[in-house]
Protein backbone atom coordinates (compact mmCIF):
# COMPACT_ATOMS: atom_id res chain seq x y z
CA UNK A 1 0.00 0.00 0.00
CA UNK A 2 0.88 3.15 -0.70
CA UNK A 3 2.49 4.92 2.05
CA UNK A 4 -0.04 8.37 2.24
CA UNK A 5 -2.60 6.16 1.36
CA UNK A 6 -1.98 4.16 4.68
CA UNK A 7 -1.14 7.45 6.53
CA UNK A 8 -4.83 8.65 5.50
CA UNK A 9 -6.65 5.26 6.36
CA UNK A 10 -4.99 5.01 10.06
CA UNK A 11 -6.30 8.90 10.63
CA UNK A 12 -9.88 7.55 9.55
CA UNK A 13 -9.21 4.84 11.86
CA UNK A 14 -8.22 7.03 14.72
CA UNK A 15 -11.01 9.54 14.14
CA UNK A 16 -13.33 6.46 14.40
CA UNK A 17 -11.83 4.32 17.64
CA UNK A 18 -11.91 8.09 19.40
CA UNK A 19 -15.67 8.50 18.37
CA UNK A 20 -16.52 4.93 19.26
CA UNK A 21 -14.59 4.92 22.60
CA UNK A 22 -16.26 8.78 23.55
CA UNK A 23 -19.87 7.58 22.61
CA UNK A 24 -18.96 4.28 24.50
CA UNK A 25 -18.08 6.16 27.99
CA UNK A 26 -20.84 9.09 27.82
CA UNK A 27 -23.74 8.55 30.60
CA UNK A 28 -27.06 6.80 29.39
CA UNK A 29 -29.23 9.59 28.51
CA UNK A 30 -33.14 9.48 28.25
CA UNK A 31 -34.34 6.92 26.56
CA UNK A 32 -33.24 6.71 22.64
CA UNK A 33 -35.54 9.03 20.57
CA UNK A 34 -37.22 6.63 17.29
CA UNK A 35 -35.22 8.39 14.48
CA UNK A 36 -37.28 10.00 11.79
CA UNK A 37 -36.13 9.28 8.22
CA UNK A 38 -33.94 11.96 7.83
CA UNK A 39 -31.59 10.60 10.91
CA UNK A 40 -31.50 7.22 9.21
CA UNK A 41 -30.79 9.29 5.99
CA UNK A 42 -27.99 11.19 7.83
CA UNK A 43 -26.74 7.71 9.59
CA UNK A 44 -26.25 6.33 6.09
CA UNK A 45 -24.36 9.19 4.13
CA UNK A 46 -21.84 8.95 6.89
CA UNK A 47 -21.56 5.23 6.44
CA UNK A 48 -21.30 5.12 2.74
CA UNK A 49 -18.63 7.99 2.89
CA UNK A 50 -16.35 6.10 5.27
CA UNK A 51 -16.76 3.40 3.49
CA UNK A 52 -15.55 5.29 0.39
CA UNK A 53 -12.64 6.57 1.32
CA UNK A 54 -11.59 3.45 2.92
CA UNK A 55 -12.14 1.81 -0.26
CA UNK A 56 -10.35 4.88 -2.00
CA UNK A 57 -7.51 3.86 0.27
CA UNK A 58 -6.92 0.49 -1.92
CA UNK A 59 -7.90 1.60 -4.78
CA UNK A 60 -5.61 3.14 -8.18
CA UNK A 61 -6.33 6.76 -8.13
CA UNK A 62 -10.31 6.99 -9.17
CA UNK A 63 -11.09 10.49 -11.12
CA UNK A 64 -7.53 11.73 -11.22
CA UNK A 65 -7.10 15.57 -10.91
CA UNK A 66 -3.62 15.54 -11.80
CA UNK A 67 -1.05 13.59 -14.07
CA UNK A 68 2.01 15.05 -11.44
CA UNK A 69 0.00 15.41 -8.26
CA UNK A 70 3.18 15.50 -6.04
CA UNK A 71 2.12 18.85 -4.56
CA UNK A 72 -1.60 18.11 -4.89
CA UNK A 73 -1.24 15.03 -2.66
CA UNK A 74 0.99 16.99 -0.01
CA UNK A 75 -1.31 20.03 0.52
CA UNK A 76 -4.12 17.72 0.74
CA UNK A 77 -2.30 15.61 3.60
CA UNK A 78 -1.33 18.83 5.33
CA UNK A 79 -5.13 19.66 5.18
CA UNK A 80 -6.17 16.09 6.24
CA UNK A 81 -3.94 16.28 9.03
CA UNK A 82 -5.08 19.83 10.45
CA UNK A 83 -8.72 18.61 9.95
CA UNK A 84 -8.23 15.10 11.91
CA UNK A 85 -6.31 16.74 14.38
CA UNK A 86 -9.09 19.92 15.05
CA UNK A 87 -11.74 17.54 14.77
CA UNK A 88 -10.19 14.97 17.48
CA UNK A 89 -9.33 17.71 19.80
CA UNK A 90 -12.80 19.60 19.87
CA UNK A 91 -14.51 15.51 19.90
CA UNK A 92 -12.28 15.33 22.89
CA UNK A 93 -12.90 18.68 25.20
CA UNK A 94 -16.50 18.33 23.86
CA UNK A 95 -16.89 15.15 26.03
CA UNK A 96 -20.56 14.62 27.23
CA UNK A 97 -21.78 17.31 25.90
CA UNK A 98 -21.70 15.78 22.24
CA UNK A 99 -24.10 14.19 20.13
CA UNK A 100 -24.18 12.21 16.68
CA UNK A 101 -25.30 14.40 13.91
CA UNK A 102 -28.18 12.35 13.19
CA UNK A 103 -29.81 12.51 17.17
CA UNK A 104 -28.58 16.66 17.71
CA UNK A 105 -30.36 17.10 21.33
CA UNK A 106 -28.57 18.86 24.41
CA UNK A 107 -27.74 16.27 27.34
CA UNK A 108 -29.58 16.72 30.47
CA UNK A 109 -27.53 19.06 32.27
CA UNK A 110 -26.19 21.42 29.22
CA UNK A 111 -23.04 23.77 29.91
CA UNK A 112 -21.27 26.05 26.87
CA UNK A 113 -18.18 24.68 25.80
CA UNK A 114 -16.01 27.68 25.00
CA UNK A 115 -12.37 26.33 25.84
CA UNK A 116 -9.41 24.60 23.60
CA UNK A 117 -10.13 25.13 19.94
CA UNK A 118 -14.08 26.13 20.95
CA UNK A 119 -12.19 29.50 21.74
CA UNK A 120 -11.61 29.44 18.16
CA UNK A 121 -14.22 28.17 16.92
CA UNK A 122 -17.78 27.11 17.47
CA UNK A 123 -18.09 24.06 15.27
CA UNK A 124 -14.72 22.66 15.14
CA UNK A 125 -15.81 18.93 14.60
CA UNK A 126 -17.75 20.27 11.39
CA UNK A 127 -14.91 22.30 10.06
CA UNK A 128 -12.17 19.47 10.86
CA UNK A 129 -14.37 16.50 9.36
CA UNK A 130 -14.92 18.70 6.47
CA UNK A 131 -11.35 19.45 6.17
CA UNK A 132 -9.97 16.23 6.18
CA UNK A 133 -12.95 14.88 3.82
CA UNK A 134 -11.50 17.30 1.67
CA UNK A 135 -8.03 16.74 2.24
CA UNK A 136 -8.45 12.77 1.78
CA UNK A 137 -9.63 13.72 -1.74
CA UNK A 138 -6.80 16.04 -2.65
CA UNK A 139 -4.41 13.50 -0.93
CA UNK A 140 -5.61 10.72 -2.83
CA UNK A 141 -5.63 12.93 -6.32
CA UNK A 142 -9.63 12.81 -6.79
CA UNK A 143 -12.27 15.23 -8.50
CA UNK A 144 -14.54 13.20 -5.88
CA UNK A 145 -12.91 16.32 -3.61
CA UNK A 146 -16.33 18.15 -5.46
CA UNK A 147 -18.67 15.81 -3.27
CA UNK A 148 -16.57 17.11 -0.39
CA UNK A 149 -16.79 20.73 -1.00
CA UNK A 150 -20.84 19.94 -1.84
CA UNK A 151 -21.46 18.94 1.98
CA UNK A 152 -20.26 22.46 3.08
CA UNK A 153 -23.92 24.18 2.55
CA UNK A 154 -25.74 20.81 4.08
CA UNK A 155 -23.02 21.23 7.14
CA UNK A 156 -23.57 24.62 7.03
CA UNK A 157 -27.49 24.36 7.39
CA UNK A 158 -27.18 21.76 10.10
CA UNK A 159 -25.11 23.84 12.11
CA UNK A 160 -27.17 27.30 11.70
CA UNK A 161 -29.92 25.11 12.95
CA UNK A 162 -28.59 23.72 16.19
CA UNK A 163 -27.03 27.32 16.82
CA UNK A 164 -30.91 28.70 16.55
CA UNK A 165 -31.66 25.71 19.79
CA UNK A 166 -28.28 26.55 21.37
CA UNK A 167 -28.98 30.31 21.63
CA UNK A 168 -32.70 29.78 23.09
CA UNK A 169 -31.55 27.48 25.58
CA UNK A 170 -28.45 27.65 26.39
CA UNK A 171 -26.79 30.23 29.01
CA UNK A 172 -24.28 32.22 27.66
CA UNK A 173 -24.75 30.96 23.83
CA UNK A 174 -25.79 34.02 22.11
CA UNK A 175 -22.79 35.79 23.56
CA UNK A 176 -20.41 33.21 22.66
CA UNK A 177 -22.26 33.17 19.17
CA UNK A 178 -21.54 36.85 18.89
CA UNK A 179 -17.65 36.35 20.15
CA UNK A 180 -16.42 33.39 18.15
CA UNK A 181 -16.44 32.41 14.27
CA UNK A 182 -18.44 29.48 13.15
CA UNK A 183 -15.96 27.69 10.99
CA UNK A 184 -12.80 29.38 9.87
CA UNK A 185 -10.93 31.36 13.27
CA UNK A 186 -10.94 34.74 12.88
CA UNK A 187 -12.48 35.18 9.47
CA UNK A 188 -16.14 33.26 9.29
Amino acid sequence: MDPLKAYLLAGLIAHKFVWEILKRRAPAQAAPKTKDLLAWVAKGAKLLILFGLVAQAFLPDILPIAADAGPLRFAGAVLFTLGLAVALAARIRLGEQWSDIEDAELRRDPRLVNSGVYRFLRHPIYSGDLALLIGFELAVNSWLVLGALALIPVVAQRALGEEQVLAQSLPGYADYRRRVKGFIPFVF
